[in-house]
């Protein structure tokens, strides 16, 4: 995508229905590496669309209309005819970038001579990847948590939005990271783990976790356990480890991934089975977010049939401040009905 750099910073103005008995409303639109990113007013992301399983309903007119998939109900439109064309362009070069036939000899030829590279420049796999995990910048780290959360949507269904609960979410993010932190929680329909993080500061939690939780505390639980399975530093180490060396090299000298690699690491994240972080590290997470064990515990117990052991609460006895207010809770756990 390197290509089409020109559009990095494009942005435009767009009417956005979440579904067919939703009324249209003002958005912001850009995009990234694989996705099309819809916000406010106030540059809030409400949901970010896949663009290789965009979709143009009306071709040729204007204002052009897109869909997020061929069954969705969703849509937006666009009439802006540079980002129209750059939404061309864009799909334009992901049709070429992949493998065409007769060439293949080509790439396998040139990945064996960047892997040889890399591992002459760098000696060892974990030299490269430490170098390249420290020179990432933020931006492109949220990016990439972008794009694969486009292509999970595929199977997640599309991140849920209602502004009551986004703010919500939000307050509970800086409740549990910090006032600065620029962590983002996002609910989907249909999430195994209950929740997951994944690059870009994002955190997912799954609808069904938020109907089964008593207790905002509960639902902090999986998030805090979430970022203590990766520790404190984004999971991008664990998606380079997936996708080797080749694809590692790449990111550090173009500042790509290729989209078919963060599609199958999306449906990679999405099949793992649900892990519990180990005593030391929830205990560690948890008095730092300054929540409750047995809340935690308990849904665990629920959603899994299985309590872990996580020993006595070092917080046990404390007051601690609210996770969210009654009101807030109400609006989060009704974000997919909005």
């Amino acid at each position: 995508m390197t290509a089409l750099a020109k559009y990095e910073r494009l942005e435009c103005d767009g009417l956005w229905r979440a579904d067919k008995d939703a009324q249209r409303r003002d958005v912001v639109v850009s995009f990234g590496n694989a996705t099309l990113v819809i916000a406010d007013g106030a540059g809030r992301p409400l949901t970010h669309w896949s663009l290789p399983a965009l979709e143009r309903r009306n071709p040729g007119e204007v204002p052009a209309i897109y869909a997020p998939g061929e069954d969705a109900d969703e849509y937006l439109e666009i009439a802006d005819d540079l980002m129209i064309d750059a939404i061309t362009a864009i799909h334009k070069a992901l049709d070429k970038s992949r493998p065409k036939p007769g060439k293949l000899r080509q790439f396998m030829t040139l990945g064996t001579i960047v892997a040889v590279l890399a591992i002459a420049i760098f000696w060892l796999p974990g030299a490269l990847s430490r170098q390249t995990l420290a020179v990432v910048p933020i931006a492109k780290r949220m990016e990439i948590g972008a794009s694969l959360l486009g292509y999970m949507q595929e199977t997640t269904g599309q991140a849920c939005n209602e502004p009551r609960a986004n703010a919500a979410a939000t307050t509970l993010a800086k409740r549990l990271f910090g006032a600065d932190t620029r962590t983002r929680i996002v609910v989907v329909p249909d999430l195994t783990q209950g929740a997951l993080a994944i690059p870009g500061r994002l955190i997912l939690v799954d609808y069904g976790l938020l109907q089964r939780a008593d207790d905002p505390a509960a639902v902090a639980g999986f998030i805090v356990a979430s970022r203590a399975k990766t520790g404190e530093s984004d999971p991008l180490e664990a998606l380079l480890q997936r996708a080797g060396l080749g694809v590692t090299f790449r990111l550090l000298t173009t500042g790509e991934i290729p989209a078919q690699v963060l599609q199958d690491n999306a449906r990679t994240l999405l099949d793992t089975p649900p892990q519990t972080a180990g005593r030391d590290a929830i205990h560690t997470a948890f008095g730092k977010a300054q929540i409750p064990l047995a809340p935690y515990a308990a849904l665990l117990d629920r959603t899994t049939g299985n309590m872990p052991d996580l020993g006595a609460d070092p917080l046990d006895g404390q007051a601690l401040p609210a996770i969210l207010t009654d009101s807030a809770w109400v609006s989060l756990q009704n974000i997919c009905n909005g």
